[in-house]
């Protein structure tokens, strides 16, 4: 609750519910109705099974989960980029080297981008470090001579054009296993498979439920987050 910036009152007027019944909650002596139940991990930001662990199917609710699989990236649906963007309300995370098929393939996803995050949604972007040894080792993988790097320049020069200074966008050097493009409580993970290119690789979609998919995922991201550089694009950028 102190979390998500509530006290007692404030959340029993969001949850459409009594004082008395938070604190019933809170106390352990009682357990909202499942609409209630989910109207309140929406609001606090967590899940049900976190809240009330009791009351919900953790089996059933893993396999829920997993919305959709497809074997390459290319196959998801092109709309589904955009729907999901245009349906954050809270948070927007990413992490690729590069992602330069968003920003090509999708002319609204910038101007998207920036809208979102000027009307308060959160945006973190994590791009791999031209200067760090992991988009080195990728791009000898791939075979390209220098052309990751030149990717991830071509998205740092696309973003800095047009994001607001609420955009934070860091360079990270880890290794990347996979992809993640975070919107809310939906998720689509490209899983990268050794010498293949990321756009011919499986791709899982994802909804929070009890998180036993989505905040494994969440939690990687948050760990390189926090290793990860800021990029300064006016200097990483060549003119």
């Amino acid at each position: 609750m102190h979390r998500a910036g509530h006290d007692l009152n404030s959340l029993a007027e969001a949850a459409e519910v009594s004082a008395k019944s938070v604190e019933r909650w809170i106390s352990g002596n009682a357990i909202p109705h499942p609409r209630t139940r989910y109207r309140v991990a929406a609001i606090l930001g967590e899940d049900e099974s976190y809240l009330w662990p009791s009351a919900v199917d953790s089996a059933s609710l893993t396999g829920a989960e997993l919305v959709a699989t497809y074997p390459r990236r290319s196959l998801v649906p092109r709309h589904t980029w955009m729907e999901l963007l245009r349906g954050a309300e809270r948070n927007v995370d990413l992490i690729a080297f590069a992602g330069l098929f968003l920003t090509e393939e999708h002319p609204e996803w910038i101007p998207t981008l920036a809208k979102k995050a000027a009307a308060g949604v959160r945006v973190r972007l994590l791009l791999g470090d031209p200067q760090g040894s992991q988009l080195a080792a990728r791009d000898q993988e791939y075979r390209i001579g220098g052309g990751v790097a030149g990717r991830v320049a071509a998205v740092l020069a696309y973003y800095g054009e047009a994001m607001p200074e609420t955009v934070e966008i860091r360079l990270h050097d880890t290794p990347l296993y996979n992809s993640i493009y975070r919107f809310d409580d939906d998720m689509l993970v490209n899983v990268h498979a050794y010498g293949v290119l990321a756009a011919c690789t499986p791709v899982l979609r994802l909804r929070r439920m009890d998180g036993a998919f989505f905040n494994t995922y969440m939690e990687s991201y948050e760990r390189v987050w926090a290793s990860a550089r800021p990029a300064m694009l006016a200097q990483e950028v060549p003119s």
